[in-house]
């Protein structure tokens, strides 16, 4: 078993997702272990997903 780490991606109109660093499988919580490649996790990352789209919003709308 390798030592992994979860990526938390955060959205702006949905539930946060996190990411395998290892397989990158992605899962609504984080496990102690990947079901999909067993490798330990060691901690999570911080990914803020939710700026981007926020920034696409403001594209569209106009936020002028």
């Amino acid at each position: 078993m390798s030592k992994a780490h979860w990526i938390e991606h955060s959205h702006l109109f949905r539930a946060d997702e996190y990411e395998c660093s290892v397989c990158g499988s992605v899962y609504d919580k984080p496990y102690a272990v990947c079901p999909h490649c067993n490798s330990q996790m060691g901690g999570s990352k911080y990914d803020p997903d939710w700026v981007d789209e926020m920034a696409g919003y403001d594209e569209i709308f106009g936020d002028d």
